[in-house]
């Protein structure tokens, strides 16, 4: 058969089993910053987090609800948007890289590193001290002489 005009990998899974890898595979990749994979899922997680990414740059309300749509957690989400996104503004794409690191033992798979290619400092949290309470007023309490 010819090869033209056919995108995107099976993985020899279902649809929705395929959606839910790499959505998984995504979610590990924004939360830890860099993972380990199979070469070809990490060519297709490249895929689809440039596309997210790119989502979250925009940052409006329809593009974060669809970045959260595209991640497992909504940790994950909220950190691509707010933390993640602004420090790669810089690109207009080309925001991970794939390196192959070593064949894996139990299947001589090629194993591949995936990262995003600016360094990525982390935010400081912001501490936000609660609130100083109004003192409460002491109510007196009338005494019952009976």
């Amino acid at each position: 058969m010819h090869r033209h005009g056919y995108k995107g990998r099976k993985f020899g899974r279902e649809t929705d089993q395929r959606r839910a890898l790499i959505k998984g595979l995504a979610t590990s990749l924004v939360i830890e910053e860099r993972i380990e994979t199979t070469l070809p899922k990490a060519k297709e997680l490249t895929r689809y987090i440039e596309k997210l990414i790119t989502k979250a740059k925009k940052g409006d309300l329809a593009n974060r609800r669809r970045v959260i749509a595209g991640l497992s957690t909504q940790v994950a989400a909220i950190k691509l948007v707010d933390q993640i996104a602004p420090q790669l503004a810089g690109r207009t794409s080309g925001h991970v890289r794939v390196a192959r690191t070593r064949i894996r033992v139990g299947d001589g798979a090629q194993m591949a590193v995936i990262e995003f290619v600016d360094e990525l400092k982390d935010m400081p949290k912001e501490d936000k001290k609660p609130a100083a309470k109004p003192a409460a007023k002491k109510s007196v309490a009338k005494k019952e002489a009976k």
